[in-house]
């Protein structure tokens, strides 16, 4: 379907889709077309975006993927009608439409896809972030909220930077700040749990806890530290186990943050992880 040969469009696959497009994304605007040889409107929409990114010389990339050649990323976005856009930025999709557009409609989404100074910030501080140079990234993902004060990937990118300097308080307040809906809000309660259990495991041993909890079942506090402290270690399934503990011990224990902690580990694995299916319905059984 190619207008014309150009280093700026790309065939994508199902096996090159996360480095064609979701890495690449981090440094330059990504437009997937997704379509079909047998689908007319792409065959309208199709040489209007090839011509249209062969116009930006070189603004952003945009990737084709076939769906009849490539269903498993086809599946993995809920591609349903054809031609379908989406536009990825920094690794996740910043917009998208379904259906041929006119010339107008379709210029004015690419345009909002251009890097502003906003966009430019966030993309030196994730750099310097992979990095490990995280006081430069805090000072572009600042200079990043100061062009734009709402720009969700730099709120998400400065909380996540402030928490791995251990400016806790800031981060997590930060972070309480990125509005509901969306990848942002789910990346920042994943960071705000994750401070949080971290917070509580801060200075803990294990092997005390553990000795402690033998001696004493009841103890409800050494319990709940004690399930902070495995969350931290990825051991997810034991601190579900003693933060249900907790819950039928004492419900109420620190306005009931048991409840609320298992509730932040089903966003940290995600509502469709098997640990989140079984330990939902076990919170359920106990609440109720």
């Amino acid at each position: 379907m190619s207008e014309t040969v150009s280093s700026y469009i790309i065939d994508v696959t199902d096996q090159t889709f996360a480095t064609d497009v979701v890495e690449k994304s981090k440094t330059i605007p990504v437009v997937v077309d997704f379509w079909a040889e047998w689908c007319g409107p792409c065959r309208t929409l199709g040489p209007l975006l090839e011509r249209l990114t062969n116009e930006s010389n070189g603004e952003f990339i945009l990737a084709k993927v076939d769906i009849d050649q490539n269903q498993q990323v086809a599946h993995q976005f809920h591609i349903q009608g054809i031609p379908t856009v989406k536009a990825f930025y920094n690794g996740q999709i910043v917009d998208e439409f379904t259906g041929a557009q006119p010339e107008s409609k379709v210029r004015e989404f690419l345009q909002n896809l251009l890097p502003t100074q906003a966009n430019v910030y966030t993309k030196h501080a994730y750099e310097y972030e992979t990095s490990g140079q995280l006081m430069m990234a805090e000072a572009n993902y600042r200079g990043a909220l100061d062009e734009k004060p709402d720009h969700l990937q730099a709120m998400v990118g400065l909380g996540r930077v402030l928490l791995q300097q251990g400016k806790t308080d800031e981060g997590i307040a930060l972070l309480q700040r990125v509005p509901p809906g969306g990848q942002e809000r789910q990346a920042a309660d994943t960071l705000i749990a994750t401070a949080q259990f971290m917070n509580e495991a801060a200075g803990q041993d294990e092997t005390i806890l553990r000795a402690n909890l033998s001696a004493k079942p009841n103890d409800v506090p050494n319990r709940y530290s004690l399930a902070c402290l495995l969350a931290t270690q990825e051991n997810y399934q034991e601190s579900f186990d003693n933060f249900l503990e907790v819950i039928r011990r004492d419900r109420a224990y620190k306005d009931d943050a048991a409840r609320k902690a298992m509730l932040a580990l089903f966003t940290i694995l995600g509502e469709e992880h098997a640990l989140s299916k079984d330990y939902r319905q076990k919170l359920a059984n106990v609440l109720f």
